[in-house]
């Protein structure tokens, strides 16, 4: 090599990359790192700065050499994706997740979206000289072929010759119009740990867990200072067909039959709260005086809560038996990861050193009712037969290094001992004989589309008392007619149908080709998961070696913005908003992103749709009826339900939200009722649409007088944008009067607020009214009207998305707009958090309509 080819010093490459930098204020690593020609890595990691793109990074010369890829890669040849060559980072960069403060260079928030080696198919160093690399990628989510080629005499401004990122022809291309590995799997991954782990046989026998790493002084590597944040989202597990490949990269717990339980320890109080963010405290009176009692450290503690059966390790019936009698005083909590500790945030903390920071805890001062959840150093295959054979239900598998995810992520998966489940229970059979209550519950599962299909029925595993508390509940639901598709073809004789909102947990042997199960045992009733969410559980079959795929392997984190494999969608590159430049296709992707996020807000709620065929620039109309096409996951109500009204729509599966969009709705509006109950409004809606001449700080000072009026009257208000110009107070009421005396009350609101702030709000719509102050529709509250659902988008330029948020996230938002369909990953990790609560807030208006002088005609 020719003295001038040589590449510079790594010290020499990073002199950009520290100069733009101050270390004292951003957390990123200033060097470090250990270069490995033999096995060079690779990451890409998802960077939201001034705009959300893809930093794309390969070791070369004990550096990361990195390009910046706006749309982040596709795994289709024709797509030609722009790189901007950027500085050179040190390869410590490679495990850098957080958030960049604002004012420093590149500020915003970054994560390890995919991770893993590069082995170049020619030599790299004159590849990259020459501005031509192809290599293969060896990651969670990149596989394959791929190049890297440098557009020569395209540079702008002084910048450098931009590249292209672009697919080989392999056997893992696939056309963008069918997949696209940014929108359908999103998430962040963790690389894999490297260092051998010592596994210890045993013959099928469980080892003793190993003993807790020696005490370290100060917080472990990777903690960062930070608040107790109110909240916490846990990370959740993905079900498997089988252990890892690399089990030496995993540890393994056991999988207890209970309930997921989160800890918020401060001040000395600690707060019990489930995993969909219920405070149990109340509840669990005995726990939170063991938990007190131990004297914690502030901080989150994630565990299970389980109570010891006579035959087996944990008895989920009498778990269950011991809310409904309020004997909760022999309930045992074991506790297996730390996500926030004594004033520092470990969720960056590797998983192994997590948990030696919770087992000392635990250990200082231990309780008999708090336990650590044991590791267990054994082929995993070993430890799930002996998990088996003790009746418990399965493992959980976790990566060693990998970081807390307040999402499902594929670093925590589950095996289980044997097929278990929820089901919807959408009726019953008559006891025979001596037997009192229930025969058998009929069982039913979600089909694809949404609807409700029959599963068989399960006849075993209850006790006395627990029939009759299952018919008290059934009785309390009894409906006319089968909830099943197909009615009660298939069904017993003489069966009792009921409402499908009860959910319950089934074992059983197997399930048949027509999707019956056979040989099922009750396990008790699911308080704490909505039946709407229960759909037949997959096992997704873990990632294996192959010389040649039809497709990359995917992420079981991110499965759930699939797309459906008969879905197809015509014209798809065809761009709906021209200021974004979103086509088509990545619409209809955005919606399989946010659909478990959005079902919440659309279920059995009658609904409008806006669709625009010829873009947001073009014509717009509603739709409220079925027309002469069918989309699939899109159904009619029953006509009875909203009397005096033509069959109204709902979304009855994801899949509706997709074959909508395909069908070129943008947004999607609902009621303020559902429609079970469609002549009574389960909440009001105070939308705050700016006139001509109000600034956003006037917004955000509106919407805060709105809130504190709202709590002078007694009512709780949640906040959302509106995807527009505006913002959303949602206030969740008791259904008790029909619509004409909610929307009077609320328009008496409205008034009130107009007349005490004349230069704030208005009253009466219609531009002139309005110019310079804001009118607080009310109108939204009448029967047959609409607001935009949370997380649809809105037919405008820029596609705005509708946003639940919290109420001291107000003063940080930039509009009613703030965020877009092109830049929704930057607020899923938060979801539908802030609305945590919402429906356990429900109230009655009598007292409020009191208060405020309000009569109903």
């Amino acid at each position: 090599m020719a003295a001038d080819d040589r590449p510079p010093s790594p010290a020499e490459a990073l002199k950009t990359y520290k100069a733009k930098r101050r270390f004292d204020a951003t957390p990123e690593p200033a060097e470090g790192g250990v270069a490995d020609e033999s096995a060079r890595a690779f990451v890409i990691q998802k960077h939201w700065a001034t705009r959300l793109h893809y930093d794309f990074r390969l070791e070369l010369d004990g550096t990361m050499k990195s390009w910046a890829v706006p749309k982040g890669p596709s795994y289709d040849p024709h797509d030609k994706r722009m790189a901007m060559p950027t500085e050179d980072h040190p390869i410590a960069y490679n495990r850098f997740e957080g958030t960049i403060p604002a004012g420093n260079y590149g500020a915003g928030k970054v994560v390890i979206w995919d991770k893993g080696t590069w082995v170049p198919l020619e030599d790299p160093h004159q590849g990259f000289r020459d501005g031509k690399l192809k290599f293969e990628l060896r990651g969670h989510k990149m596989h394959g072929h791929w190049a890297l080629v440098r557009m020569k005499g395209r540079a702008q401004g002084g910048r450098q010759d931009p590249w292209l990122l672009i697919k080989e022809r392999d056997g893992f291309v696939r056309p963008a119009t069918e997949f696209s590995v940014v929108d359908e799997l999103p998430d962040s991954v963790q690389d894999l740990d490297d260092r051998p782990a010592a596994v210890t046989p045993s013959g099928g026998a469980v080892t003793a867990p190993a003993p807790a790493p020696p005490a370290r002084s100060g917080p472990p590597a990777g903690a960062r200072p930070a608040a107790l944040p109110a909240t916490l989202q846990p990370q959740l597990a993905v079900l498997v067909d089988g252990p890892p490949a690399d089990p030496q990269a995993w540890v393994f717990e056991i999988k207890f039959d209970g309930y997921r339980m989160l800890a918020r320890a401060e001040g000395g109080t600690v707060r019990l709260v489930t995993r969909n963010g219920h405070d149990w405290t109340a509840r669990l009176p005995a726990l939170q005086q063991a938990l007190q009692a131990m004297d914690l450290p502030d901080g989150w503690y994630d565990g299970e809560i389980i109570m010891p059966g006579q035959e087996t390790p944990a008895d989920f019936q009498a778990l269950q038996g011991a809310f409904d009698s309020a004997h909760t005083e022999h309930i045992v909590y074991y506790l297996f990861d730390l996500p926030f500790c004594a004033g520092q945030d470990l969720r960056q903390v590797p998983l192994v050193e997590r948990r030696a920071v919770l087992q000392r805890i635990v250990e200082r001062k231990p309780h008999p009712n708090v336990r650590f959840s044991a590791v267990f150093e054994a082929p995993p295959k070993d430890i799930l037969a002996s998990a088996c054979q003790l009746g418990l239900e399965g493992l959980i598998a976790k990566r060693r290094e990998s970081s807390y995810a307040g999402r499902r992520s594929s670093d925590w998966i589950k095996l289980k001992c044997g097929r278990r489940q929820e089901f919807v229970i959408g009726g019953w059979t008559d006891p025979k004989g001596s037997r009192a209550g229930i025969g058998s519950l009929l069982l039913g599962m979600h089909g694809d589309d949404g609807k409700l299909r029959y599963a068989g029925n399960v006849g075993t595993g209850f006790d006395d008392r627990t029939l009759r508390a299952l018919r008290q509940r059934l009785d309390g639901l009894e409906a006319p007619r089968s909830p099943f598709d197909g009615g009660g073809s298939g069904l017993p004789r003489g069966s009792h149908w009921v409402r499908p909102e009860l959910v319950c947990e089934v074992a059983f042997g197997e399930m048949t080709r027509e999707g019956k199960v056979r040989h099922s045992v009750f396990h008790g009733l699911r308080d704490d998961k909505p039946a709407a969410a229960v759909s037949r559980e997959q096992a997704l079959h873990l990632p294996v070696a192959r010389r040649k795929a039809a497709a990359p392997a995917p992420a079981p984190a991110a499965t759930a913005a699939a797309l459906p494999a008969g879905l197809r969608v015509s014209h798809p590159e065809r761009v709906v908003d021209a200021r974004s430049g979103i086509t088509k296709i990545e619409l209809v992707r955005y919606y399989a992103l946010v659909a478990p996020l959005m079902l919440e807000h659309l279920w059995r709620r009658p609904i409008a749709m806006v669709r625009a065929p010829d873009g947001v620039d073009g014509q717009q109309f509603f739709q409220k009826h079925l027309d002469r096409y069918r989309m699939e996951g899109v159904a009619a109500l029953d006509p009875k339900m909203v009397p005096g009204h033509p069959a109204m729509l709902e979304i009855v599966a994801p899949a509706g939200l997709l074959s909508a969009a395909q069908m070129n709705v943008i947004e999607f509006h609902t009621w303020n009722a559902v429609a079970t109950a469609a002549d009574k409004p389960d909440r009001m809606t105070f939308d705050l649409d700016p006139g001509e001449g109000v600034d956003w700080p006037q917004m955000q000072e509106a919407a805060q007088l709105v809130h504190a009026f709202l709590h002078e009257l007694g009512l709780p208000g949640w906040l959302k944008t509106s995807g527009g110009k505006g913002l959303h107070v949602v206030v969740p009421i008791k259904p008790q009067h029909g619509w004409d005396p909610v929307k009077d009350f609320s328009q008496a609101v409205v008034q009130h607020l107009a007349r005490t702030i004349p230069q704030r709000f208005v009253a009466k719509s219609g531009p002139k009214n309005r110019v310079g102050r804001i009118f607080i529709d009310y109108l939204r509250n009448g029967f047959g009207a609409t607001t935009v659902c949370a997380w649809s988008a809105r037919a405008r330029p820029g596609l705005g998305i509708s946003v639940p948020v919290h109420w001291d996230e107000l003063a940080h938002l930039k509009g009613g707009d703030h965020w877009t369909v092109a830049t929704v990953h930057q607020r899923l990790d938060a979801g539908n958090s802030p609305w945590d609560g919402y429906a356990r807030s429900a109230l009655s208006i009598n007292a409020a309509m009191k208060k405020l002088g309000f009569r109903p005609a």
